[in-house]
């Protein structure tokens, strides 16, 4: 399996990118770009991590606003829309072939484990926490037997996003020994996955893959008026994502 490059990707949407809706455009240009930081990153996993998960945020993400609940329904809903889409089941062999170790030690590390976190800083109802990892545990042995990709990403990313929230938030020490494991096999995970779904996306130009939350809106002082089509969107120049 070879991993697709920020290049070889940017070169690929450069020939197809008339093709896309202003969605599409918008979400494979500013993933590319946080890509690409992310490929030029090689010495700092922490950095690298955030890097791609700002990529991967803008690929799939909508509602910025909304819960961890939410958050695992759009995961869910995104990973089964690509796995469906994965012709050449890229993802399946990235999941089962190419990084199954590192897959199950983040399911296993209670340290990326939301509930464990919250019976820590001492939120009520959490007391049961080795219970749910307990749960967790039977439910991804489940679908790890069931071979159920689209469920084992969304229990991946999930954890991942315990580990986001670590780095951004700032309840993590740049390169920390305690949490090497995690962000070092976080990254390698992501890293190769968001390239996959990225490609994915930019062959699927037909399927609605949501509006950007943020969207590019003219500044009012700016001398070219803003213009808005059928749908509210704000109209932009082919050559404002031509890099």
């Amino acid at each position: 399996m070879e991993a697709h490059t920020h290049e070889a990707l940017k070169e690929k949407q450069r020939t197809i990118r008339s093709g896309f809706s202003q969605a599409l455009t918008l979400r494979v240009h500013r993933a590319l770009s946080w890509l690409g930081r992310a490929e030029d990153e090689v010495d700092d996993d922490d950095v690298r991590f955030i890097l791609l998960w700002v990529g991967f945020n803008a690929a799939y993400a909508e509602d910025i606003d909304s819960g961890i609940d939410s958050e695992r329904g759009a995961f869910r809903a995104y990973f089964e829309t690509l796995v469906t889409l994965d012709k050449k089941h890229r993802i399946y062999n990235a999941v089962w072939e190419r990084f199954p170790h590192e897959i199950r030690v983040l399911l296993n590390n209670k340290f990326v484990f939301a509930p464990f976190w919250q019976h820590v800083n001492g939120a009520d109802g959490y007391g049961d926490w080795e219970d749910r990892l307990a749960k967790s545990h039977r439910s991804t042995s489940a679908a790890l037997t069931r071979r159920d990709t689209p469920l084992v990403l969304s229990i991946v990313f999930d954890r991942l996003y315990v580990l986001r929230n670590q780095l951004v938030h700032g309840g993590a020490t740049w390169n920390g020994a305690i949490n090497r494991g995690q962000v070092r096999d976080g990254a390698a995970v992501l890293g190769w996955l968001l390239p996959i779904f990225i490609d994915i996306m930019m062959d699927n130009p037909d399927r609605d893959w949501g509006k950007p939350y943020y969207l590019v809106v003219e500044d009012a002082r700016s001398h070219e008026p803003a213009r808005r089509n059928s749908e509210g969107w704000i109209r932009r120049r082919r050559s404002d994502f031509s890099q």
